[in-house]
């Protein structure tokens, strides 16, 4: 998880993307991450996870695949439901929402597992090497 985190925070300062925005996108990669590994190994599952990260023109898109259960089928809105502030867990999903523009979760197809994808559109520093056009 911290791996992630710091490829992907040293990826978007190379790259000249604002560090606010830099930092929404890392905060809420590492809850994607911390849930795959808190929810994603089920029974017969290695435990692993996939983080896929890449720029579709001004923004970046995150996707973080697990092995586990997977989310109910039909339940794509029960993960967004309000926490306590008090609560320690079941804030990672609220918290991406909060922090992305979009989010979308899912079934891995074919697979199994939980898809939680999110995107977010970039800001630029002004002296940012790679300005999308």
């Amino acid at each position: 998880m911290p791996l992630a985190r710091r490829l992907l925070l040293g990826t978007m300062e190379t790259a000249g993307v604002d560090p606010d925005v830099s930092y929404d996108l890392s905060v809420a990669l590492s809850e994607a991450c911390a849930n795959a590994v808190e929810h994603g190994g089920g029974a017969g599952s290695s435990g692993a996870y996939r983080v896929t990260a890449y720029l579709d023109g001004e923004k970046c898109r995150i996707e973080v695949a697990d092995e586990g259960p997977g989310f109910p089928p039909g339940g794509h809105r029960l993960p967004f439901r309000a926490v306590h502030p008090g609560a320690e867990h079941g804030r990672g999903l609220c918290l991406i929402r909060e922090l992305a523009d979009h989010v979308r979760i899912g079934r891995a197809p074919g697979r199994g597992g939980a898809v939680v994808s999110f995107d977010k559109t970039l800001k630029w520093r002004k002296d940012a090497p790679l300005v999308a056009v």
